[in-house]
């Protein structure tokens, strides 16, 4: 006999919605949302959405109402409980758009917890695009199936974010100078890893982060990096030795 398929299928439409959820909730949604399910994705009465909140997991949610401006859905099931997350930061200092965008992206899939901007002195971009970063993250969590939300921080400087660093979290420092690789450096336990600007840190910036008793220089291997590829590849690494792509995904 043919297998029964699974349902809900993983085909249908998955969105972040900032409304909490839970059993039998009425989720209305407006703008590019509703667009997407009745003009995109040609959605009408009955259909099913998957919908997840950041708090609560994720939810099959049925359309009670389509309009071109605006969707009226219920949930009917809860699919998932919210997912543990590895504690994991990710320190980077602002680039151009687009790169920086892609870094977002790409710490969301990876399962990174807490993304935090930070300025150097060779940081050439100065600003961040908070809306827009979360835009990119809240697109990449809806489509690798996430159910929970990296936190994004404010930018911080470099100065301060040393002066105040947690006692209890180690901070991997991805050193163009070398250091351990970081697949023999990376433990159990709170983590972050600090990736420089596109121009590197400066010797008083590579000073006062080595002098932090929670830092630990990394290598990312013999060749540099770009700053968007040296964050996916360490996180990566991160996630291998100490994350949770050690473990079996429960699905």
């Amino acid at each position: 006999m043919p297998a029964t398929p699974a349902w809900p299928p993983s085909s249908l439409p998955r969105l972040y919605v900032e409304q909490p959820l839970g059993d039998g909730a009425a989720v209305t949604l407006e703008g590019p949302q509703a667009n997407y399910l009745s003009a995109v994705m040609r959605l009408a009465a009955g259909a099913q959405v998957k919908l997840f909140d950041d708090r609560s997991g994720e939810w099959l949610a049925e359309i009670v109402e389509a309009g071109k401006k605006r969707v009226t859905l219920r949930t009917v099931r809860h699919l998932r409980e919210r997912e543990p997350v590895p504690d994991l930061w990710l320190l980077f200092a602002p680039i151009k758009r687009g790169r920086i965008d892609w870094i977002s992206e790409k710490a969301t899939e990876l399962g990174v917890a807490r993304l935090v901007p930070v300025i150097t002195q060779r940081t050439i971009v100065d600003r961040t695009n908070h809306d827009r970063l979360f835009a990119h993250m809240v697109e990449a969590a809806e489509q690798c199936e996430r159910t929970a939300l990296p936190e994004l921080a404010e930018p911080q400087k470099l100065q301060a974010l040393l002066k105040d660093w947690p006692d209890e979290r180690t901070l991997l420092f991805a050193d163009e100078n070398g250091g351990a690789p970081l697949l023999e450096a990376a433990a159990l336990g709170p983590a972050a890893i600090l990736i420089g600007p596109e121009g590197g840190f400066t010797e008083e910036e590579r000073a006062a982060i080595r002098a932090l008793p929670q830092a630990k220089p990394v290598s990312l291997g013999p060749r540099i990096l770009r700053a968007d590829t040296a964050a996916a590849a360490a996180v990566a690494l991160w996630m291998a030795t100490a994350g949770d792509w050690t473990k079996a995904p429960d699905r």
